[in-house]
């Protein structure tokens, strides 16, 4: 099945961001005399994977004041790529993110939601039409029609793990129904596309895999 994609105007380019962390590199410097050696490039190509990953988070860390580089560094990497390359922001900062968002879909709570949601946020209802909310008062006049139900429902079960990202457009889950984003490197990544049409297909594809596989559990304990 086609994921659908967020259509929004790139916000952090990874080539940008690996172009600003090699600048932050060269200002940093090294005591001494200067080496006019080109370092080589990596033969490996997981290890220029790797370094380049590397450069995504110096520059997301610089934007943070106390980063967790540690976690940073062991769950940078998840389907699609390197979180810090692809998003501008780091696992731990979505960590954070994804937990709000489940609080307040739990919970029940508006405000605590509709601070996790970007301006403008870009609302694809079930028939696939788009509608960009661009203000507050907006945003507030139809929350309960963006948020229903069956998109509250799947906010509280999210997880890093689950977590897909697309070079360009940010982060996302259940085949685009949920998109995150930042707006600059080092940013608090918020909700920016809620797509209802997506997640009426997730849910259909999930209902085929489950009469497909007999191994997958049933709602009813008695089936």
């Amino acid at each position: 099945m086609r994921i659908r994609a967020n259509n929004r105007t790139t916000r952090c380019a990874p080539e940008r961001l690996l172009a600003a962390a090699a600048a932050l590199a060269l200002a940093s410097g090294c005591d001494g005399a200067a080496d006019t050696e080109t370092t080589p490039v990596p033969a490996d190509p997981a290890a220029a994977h790797s370094s380049a990953a590397q450069s995504c988070l110096l520059l997301v860390w610089d934007g943070q004041d106390a980063p967790e580089v540690d976690y940073d560094r062991a769950n940078d990497q998840t389907a699609g790529g390197a979180i810090s390359c692809a998003t501008g922001a780091s696992a731990s900062q979505f960590r954070d993110a994804i937990e709000a968002i489940r609080t307040a879909a739990r919970s029940g709570d508006r405000e605590a939601m509709l601070r996790e949601i970007g301006i403008p946020l870009l609302y694809i209802d079930a028939e696939g039409n788009r509608r960009d909310l661009g203000d507050g008062d907006t945003l507030d006049a139809v929350f309960d029609e963006v948020f229903d139900p069956a998109t509250l429902e799947m906010l509280r079960n999210i997880e890093l793990g689950d977590m897909t990202v697309e070079k360009d457009q940010g982060a996302f889950f259940e085949l685009g129904s949920i998109w995150l984003a930042v707006p600059e490197p080092g940013a608090r990544p918020r909700i920016v596309t809620v797509n209802r049409q997506a997640l009426g297909e997730a849910a259909e594809a999930a209902r085929r895999k489950a009469l497909a596989d007999p191994a997958v559990p049933s709602d009813s304990p008695d089936d």
